[in-house]
């Protein structure tokens, strides 16, 4: 919707390289130019996106914790980007994995939505809430932002039983609690056991990593899906994402994660 509200014919929108698909998507769709911008160690690089806003450019989005990679900005280079940005320019903070961060220099963007006229945050129901399928989610902006996705969007783009759920899920700060407390713990956990088999694991503050395998024939990501797939475990590929040698994997239960280890052990030759 931001897209639509924002964008037409020869603009142009800002994202990073292994940036959320949906950027481009979004662009494209409205009739503009996606414009991407490099990451330095699978992280976001202020300077880069600075580097190529022009007269053209109408939004900059930025998912932090970025989405498959798992890294982030701490908020004083999120500020230091939004100084740099000309007031002309929307920039959208997507903050869906906000709630798993526990970084004392993370901000999801409440404080800078509420001193600026050019930022919005928008945020999710579906992870850590558990609700992807109602498609719910959320947005804080200045007035003048929502007034024009308003004018853009259905009547009733979210039905009511999503409603119900958002509000019982907000209600419900012990599961959001427990979820935290079990990501943080098996999140650690898999990267050092992962990371112990020889495979490189971006470090992550989301509820996902990013494993990174050889290019040698029969031990690459695409090998090493097929070996997984087959014994009921599920990564995702993320070649889409310009990541043809990676597979990101979600924070599971203490059975899954421990299986996966042990697939992945057995996957590399390494069981004992």
């Amino acid at each position: 919707m931001l897209a639509r509200a924002y964008l037409a014919d020869g603009d142009e929108a800002i994202h990073t390289i292994h940036g959320f698909l949906v950027y481009p998507i979004a662009t494209l769709g409205a009739g503009a130019k996606p414009v991407v911008a490099p990451e330095t160690n699978f992280t976001a690089d202020v300077d880069a996106i600075i580097k190529r806003v022009t007269s053209k450019t109408k939004i900059v989005f930025l998912a932090n914790p970025n989405n498959p990679t798992g890294t982030y900005l701490p908020f004083d280079e999120i500020k230091r980007l939004h100084r740099a940005l000309p007031p002309s320019v929307l920039f959208v903070l997507d903050a869906a994995y906000a709630e798993y961060v526990r970084r004392n220099d993370y901000e999801a963007g409440i404080e800078l939505v509420a001193t600026s006229e050019n930022v919005v945050m928008t945020r999710t129901f579906s992870k850590i809430h558990g609700l992807a399928g109602l498609r719910l989610g959320w947005m804080y902006g200045p007035a003048h932002v929502v007034d024009a996705v308003n004018r853009i969007r259905g009547p009733f783009n979210v039905n009511a039983a999503a409603i119900a759920a958002g509000i019982a899920a907000i209600e419900d700060s012990a599961h959001q609690e427990r979820s935290r407390e079990h990501n943080t713990q098996w999140l650690a956990w898999l990267t050092e056991e992962i990371g112990k088999l020889g495979l490189k694991v971006t470090p992550s503050v989301a509820n996902f990593l990013l494993i990174h395998f050889p290019e040698d024939k029969g031990r690459t990501a695409t090998d090493a899906n097929a070996f997984l797939t087959k014994r009921g475990l599920v990564l995702r590929q993320v070649g889409a994402y310009k990541l043809p040698n990676a597979l990101r994997m979600t924070v599971g239960s203490e059975e899954a994660n421990r299986l996966v280890v042990k697939a992945l052990a057995e996957f590399l030759g390494t069981a004992k």
